[in-house]
């Protein structure tokens, strides 16, 4: 693998950037009410365990990046240890329907949210799911016109979200009633971990981090602290924010605000104002991570592609961009988003990070001797993986049955595409599947 150029422009500040702004770029806006929901006074908890998985995954991606700086990132590292079959293009479908599951999850944020500045008047679900509409469709619109537009504001956005969660936080700290936290108020054990679980969508975003791997300037030594830096930083966010919210709220006023659960929050002790701040930073966080994500799938999608695993039309850049995975990508999101509850969403996406976080771990272990990777702790991220996906399939069984089904067909598809793609596509023009990355033409192509 070439590595990065020696005038690569992005810093360490700006690599732990990109990873908290992927993290906190609309997830914990979304599901910090259904986490509530879930798992009542244990929602911190909850969070922690979440968060001790990603953080274990970090490690496997901080040692992958440095071994192989692509921005080709989770594709090429799967790719990278266990060839180009059926398997890995599955896994990678399954990465981008991830993708889809998340800007679904973003979108329906922002008409959340978006709807709370509305006049009682047009508090509608048709009007709500306008919103939650124009939050794909303007985003994919700026990506087709302008990809940069949102992205030259991304820096300000992040510092914006981030100052607003810690004004809450530490001005919520003093409506706190530790009674609402209190051991009693916990559910179960496997509650509480299922419910964590469900809510991992909000810390997968540390990934995009090895997306920039070939601009890190020092990337041997800046990747792995960007990595650790970034999800310690988020583990403590989403904890105290959980404990602000359960504690100085009642439940029922946060199943009545379940929606924009992180707005309510700030009600008591900043008022309307602070409940309008946190609305602003939820709908700009969200728009912005929407364009990011859109930006991000259409890529994927050519990066797929370029590894000899999606159809090659899906390599054909329009005007130097991969409009087509952008347009699929969008029609896919917004049939998901409004066709979906919110619930299901957060499963389904959860749910397929753990996945492709498992494959991940698995192969740094078995790339360890080829990376420096220690075997036990990439063996445990491997298996923190499997446990919260196990937590989460028995957490899902014994709430609500049928959505294993959405998560079944989830697979489903990505295996089903992977499977379309070399019976009808790929047989036809090569007699052999080609077993080396093409990373480099990735990354020129990514310039």
């Amino acid at each position: 693998m070439k590595p990065p150029a020696q005038n690569s422009s992005v810093s360490l500040l700006g690599a732990i950037s990109i990873g908290i702004g992927g993290m906190v770029g609309g997830g914990i806006f979304a599901v910090l009410g259904l986490a509530v929901e879930l798992a009542g006074g244990a929602t911190p908890a909850s969070f922690l365990v979440a968060g001790i998985v990603a953080l274990l995954t970090s490690y496997s991606y901080a040692k992958l990046s440095v071994a192989y700086p692509s921005r080709g990132g989770t594709v090429v590292f799967i790719d990278r240890a266990f060839g180009v079959d059926f398997f890995t293009g599955t896994s990678n479908n399954l990465l981008w329907v991830g993708y889809i599951v998340t800007l679904a999850l973003y979108a329906v944020a922002f008409g959340n949210y978006a709807q709370t500045f509305l006049p009682d008047s047009l508090q509608s679900a048709g009007i709500r799911h306008l919103l939650i509409s124009a939050g794909i469709v303007l985003p994919m619109l700026l990506n087709f016109l302008s990809s940069s537009l949102i992205s030259r504001a991304e820096s300000t956005i992040v510092g914006i979200k981030i100052a607003i969660l810690l004004l809450v936080v530490i001005a919520g700290f003093a409506n706190v009633d530790p009674a609402r936290l209190a051991p009693e108020t916990w559910t179960s054990f496997s509650q509480m971990v299922g419910g964590g679980m469900i809510i991992f969508v909000a810390y997968e975003g540390f990934e995009l981090i090895a997306n920039t791997a070939p601009d890190v300037r020092d990337y041997r030594r800046t990747l792995p602290r960007a990595y650790y830096a970034s999800v310690g930083f988020v583990i403590v966010l989403y904890v105290l924010v959980a404990i602000v919210t359960v504690g100085s709220i009642a439940p029922d006023q946060i199943a009545a605000a379940k929606d924009f659960a992180l707005a309510q929050a700030a009600k008591p002790s900043l008022g309307m104002v602070g409940f309008t701040l946190v609305a602003t930073a939820a709908v700009l966080a969200t728009l912005s991570a929407i364009n990011a994500t859109l930006y991000g799938a259409a890529r994927l999608s050519y990066v797929i592609a370029t590894e000899g695993e999606l159809p090659g039309f899906l390599k054909e850049r329009i005007w130097n961009q991969p409009l087509v995975g952008l347009f699929v990508t969008t029609v896919l999101a917004l049939l998901l988003a409004n066709l979906v509850d919110l619930s299901s969403i957060s499963t389904m996406g959860s749910a397929g990070f753990l996945v492709i976080f498992a494959i991940v771990n698995a192969a740094n272990f078995k790339q360890a001797h080829a990376v420096g990777s220690s075997r036990l702790i990439a063996g445990l991220g491997t298996l923190a993986c499997a446990f919260a996906l196990g937590a989460l399939v028995w957490h899902t069984l014994q709430t609500d049955a049928a959505q294993l089904w959405v998560l079944i067909v989830m697979v489903g598809i990505a295996a089903a595409i992977e499977g379309a793609y070399l019976c009808f596509w790929k047989a036809p023009q090569a007699n052999g599947r080609v077993t080396s990355s093409p990373s480099a033409k990735i990354d020129a192509a990514a310039r």
